[in-house]
């Protein structure tokens, strides 16, 4: 009895080791691994294996990008230009050629493209100037594929901002947002059609407010963000969190073309302010007193004896305009807009850009060392071309 104990357990003993030696050789005998079940392989149990949700992620912005998303546009443009042709303006080919060519020019067609924003059902979309400018031509493209022929409402270049209109039914509209309330630090998304490429969303956050000063146009209150922006993204939208429009993007600092962090959206305030005045009236009317400013710097005060640095010197004043016939004099330091202090130039042209023609408006000037009180007719805005 004993023998066969002994060799039962040798068997067994046997046994477990040839087990052990064929799981290790083969380890798809237990578990056929995750390429095996994808390619096949034979009668192999699948592995378990982890998948995830389709819920977004922590901090995912998918919502307010989808939001969004349907109400910009890309917009195409096209404009013939005209140019001689070498050959016609020489006398020699003339002789032979004569000169069917009128004047020796042919047209040319030159495309760009940029983006807009719906901002109406009725088919108001809004973009920059700079994009529709003198085009003879300008196609919208819509996120869902349609396409229509769009024309020009009108157009405001002191801002670079202008309104065009499609005849579509059924139309995506962008919410307007609150500019006032975005503060540096805020993450913020950038829509458009950069290069082409077709539409695209990046990320950034708003690095400055109030930006002024650029040149870039005469009334100037931007919104600096980080956000990628590149050549096609112009006239698209910079939105907040929500989907909500924030500004239209309009410019770049850049030494290549391409995108290196400091980009320029106009505020939606005063995109608001201009798509109203051109859908009610065809153009904008912004208020004018015959002036040319200057700004106070340090060595102007010290040199003038001004004990404060804010305000903005009237540096000339046009003959006969409305600041001549208000009293205002060439080295009046202008304080204050019907209330409303004039910390620099800038703060000077839009207060009074904001007065109605036809109107008197109150100013207050230090003259020498006097404040004085000004009632001044404000004029008309001439057209800036």
């Amino acid at each position: 009895m004993r023998r066969l104990w002994l060799l039962f357990a040798q068997a067994v003993t046997v046994v477990l080791a040839l087990y052990f030696v064929y799981s290790a050789m083969r380890p798809d005998f237990r578990a056929a691994p995750p390429v095996a079940r994808l390619l096949g392989g034979g009668n192999a149990r699948p592995a378990a294996i982890l998948e995830a949700g389709g819920a977004p992620s922590p901090g995912s912005y998918r919502a307010a990008a989808a939001r969004a998303m349907p109400a910009v546009v890309n917009v195409l443009t096209s404009k013939a230009q005209r140019r001689k042709s070498e050959l016609t303006r020489d006398p020699f080919f003339k002789k032979f050629f004569g000169d069917r060519d009128q004047d020796g020019e042919h047209d040319d067609e030159q495309s760009s493209l940029g983006s807009g924003v719906i901002v109406s059902g009725a088919g108001y979309i809004l973009t920059n100037n700079h994009v529709v400018d003198a085009a003879d031509e300008i196609q919208v493209v819509l996120a869902d594929g349609r396409k229509a022929a769009a024309k020009v409402v009108g157009t405001d270049p002191e801002t670079d901002l202008a309104v065009i209109k499609v005849d579509l039914d059924k139309l995506p509209v962008i919410v307007l947002g609150q500019a006032e309330a975005a503060k540096v630090g805020d993450v913020v998304l950038a829509i458009g059609n950069p290069f082409g490429v077709g539409q695209t969303v990046t990320m950034g956050i708003i690095s400055a407010l109030g930006r002024n000063n650029l040149h870039i146009n005469n009334f100037e209150n931007f919104i600096q963000t980080d956000a990628a922006i590149n050549f096609g993204n112009s006239g698209g939208a910079l939105i907040d969190t929500s989907g909500n429009l924030l500004g239209i993007n309009s410019a770049i600092y850049s030494q290549s073309g391409g995108s290196v962090g400091i980009g320029f959206a106009i505020p939606v305030s005063t995109a608001k302010s201009v798509m109203e005045s051109i859908i009610s009236t065809g153009h904008v009317t912004r208020g004018w007193i015959g002036v040319e400013s200057q700004e106070i710097t340090p060595e102007l005060a010290e040199s003038f004896g001004l004990k404060r640095q804010s305000g903005a010197i009237i540096a000339g004043v046009v003959r006969n305009g409305p600041a001549d016939k208000g009293g205002m004099q060439p080295g009046d330091i202008l304080l204050s807009v019907e209330g409303k202090a004039v910390n620099d130039t800038n703060d000077m042209l839009n207060l009074i850009a904001q007065l109605p023609p036809g109107e008197k408006a109150k100013m207050r000037v230090l003259r020498k060392t006097r404040e004085t009180e000004l009632a001044i007719t404000v004029g008309k805005r001439p057209r800036s071309r």
